[in-house]
């Protein structure tokens, strides 16, 4: 995004840069229905919505999109802007701006995420500006969390959560010859050949039992049930479902091992 001298057709370095006297006044006219007013008071501030975009640069979103939403914000802060209030316009369109680009990014989001999520995730951004701002320097994770009241691990999660997805192959280096992508640093630790030879091994084995034996087990170890609940529901005692779960385990065993 940097060095981009053309965003939408707009020739970035020429815009003009507007005194706070001549936004209040074009606002005033523009409020009053004069729409060259308008058209001038949007002009004279592409460069604040150029300002907030370069916030969001690095996460691979075109820059001509981001900065055609920030137009959005910019003319939602023109039209809410109260001149009554003592505050500068671009005091109030910043938030604005900003606040438009992140509803763009959050409902865009190539991986759905939960709406809680997603606004846990831009108070921790927000909050990592300002913690930034004041200290002068990238704040610590645990400063972060403690500054907003929330744990560790909801703060990791939620900027884990609008994290921009990374192809597996998409090239980490190259050195003249065939680069090495992503899912070449990836490793699979449960789908390994020994994995595989044990799961065939217990299918194996589960194959071997008894229809009430088969039973017995899923009740008790996929559908997490105690033995006096298993034995409720097949209708036999609880010391039955113990002898009978003992015999089918036992019979696993020795056929892995065998």
């Amino acid at each position: 995004m940097q060095g981009k001298v053309e965003i939408s057709g707009v020739n970035t370095a020429r815009l003009q840069v507007l005194s706070n006297k001549e936004t209040l006044d074009l606002l005033r006219k523009s409020k009053a229905g004069d729409q060259a007013a308008r058209e001038k008071l949007i002009s004279g501030n592409l460069r604040l919505v150029l300002s907030v975009i370069q916030k969001f640069a690095g996460r691979g979103e075109n820059p001509d999109d981001l900065f055609q939403v920030g137009c959005v914000g910019l003319i939602k802060a023109i039209d809410g802007f109260d001149l009554s209030q003592p505050v500068r316009f671009s005091t109030y369109g910043v938030p604005m701006i900003a606040g438009e680009i992140r509803r763009y990014l959050r409902d865009n989001s190539a991986i759905r995420v939960s709406r809680s999520v997603r606004d846990t995730a831009y108070r921790v951004l927000q909050c990592k500006e300002q913690l930034q701002l004041s200290l002068g320097r990238e704040p610590t994770l645990d400063e972060i969390a403690k500054q907003l009241e929330l744990p560790r691990t909801e703060v990791v999660g939620a900027l884990d959560a609008i994290a921009a997805p990374v192809s597996l192959y998409e090239p980490v280096y190259a050195d003249g010859g065939d680069p090495l992508m992503v899912m070449d640093q990836l490793r699979d630790t449960r789908n390994t050949d020994e994995h595989w030879l044990e799961r065939i091994a217990l299918r194996d084995a589960m194959g071997q039992l008894g229809r009430r034996e088969k039973e017995i087990l899923t009740l008790r170890f996929r559908e997490g049930k105690t033995q006096m609940e298993v034995a409720k529901q097949i209708g036999i005692s609880q010391a039955q479902v113990s002898r009978l779960e003992k015999n089918a385990l036992g019979s696993i065993r020795r056929a892995i091992s065998s």
